[in-house]
């Protein structure tokens, strides 16, 4: 491999043989209510913003993950994770679904001690969100066999305790609405992911962890923390 021979991250697609070639990671931020409340945020006054993550933040279909370096407070966030198929800019809300190619589990993993620092300080999150291995997700299931996806269980356990729990019809903004308002600021491409935000009961891992989440009628998802 020479140094233009650079892999391009890919996630398998449930019944294809072609796997989904990761093309930008968009992340809505506290979409959820309990969870914006748990991080000391008022839900009822935000309109959605988004952050970003490296392509290569993706571990496909989950797996070992090594705990990053300069922290010592890791989480997880369980999301519902959007393919986007179609891009677009400036997308109306009854049209994003048209955009949707497939949906996965994902958890966005953070360095909440760095998040936390920036936040206070005014400065940017990459350094707590946009690192590597940070953003686990399942195997990809096509829009087309799944459906609308307006309400369903999403949950999240640590060695068997279940830490979160909630259902996707608690979405501050739903999906068609966090697409049509993350197209008005960039323009989507077919490759792109959407983290959808997570609910309540997000908390630390350590190494050794053994994390397992999923979402109704979508897929589920195993990482264990190394």
């Amino acid at each position: 491999m020479t140094m233009f021979d650079v892999p391009h991250p890919r996630i398998p697609v449930a019944g294809n043989e072609q796997a989904f070639p990761v093309h930008r990671i968009y992340c809505v931020g506290r979409n959820y209510a309990a969870h914006a409340r748990e991080m000391g945020n008022d839900p009822d006054r935000e309109p959605p913003f988004y952050f970003m993550k490296p392509a290569d933040a993706v571990v496909a279909g989950g797996g070992d993950v090594t705990y990053p370096p300069r922290t010592s407070d890791l989480h997880h966030e369980v999301e519902l994770v959007v393919a986007i198929g179609r891009g677009g800019r400036d997308i109306r809300v009854e049209d994003a679904p048209d955009h949707i190619f497939a949906y996965g589990v994902g958890i966005d993993l953070t360095r909440r001690d760095l998040q936390m620092q920036a936040r206070k300080a005014g400065r940017p999150w990459d350094t707590g969100k946009s690192f590597e291995q940070a953003a686990p997700v399942s195997c990809l299931h096509p829009a087309a066999d799944i459906g609308p996806l307006a309400r369903g269980r999403i949950w999240l356990s640590v060695n068997d305790e279940r830490r979160q729990e909630g259902d996707l019809g608690d979405m501050i903004w739903s999906v068609p609405e966090a697409i049509a308002e993350l197209s008005a600021y960039f323009t989507l491409a077919a490759g792109d992911l959407l983290f959808t935000g997570t609910p309540a009961g997000v908390g630390a891992v350590v190494k050794g962890d053994r994390i397992t989440a999923g979402i109704e009628g979508v897929d589920d998802i195993v990482v264990t923390i190394v």
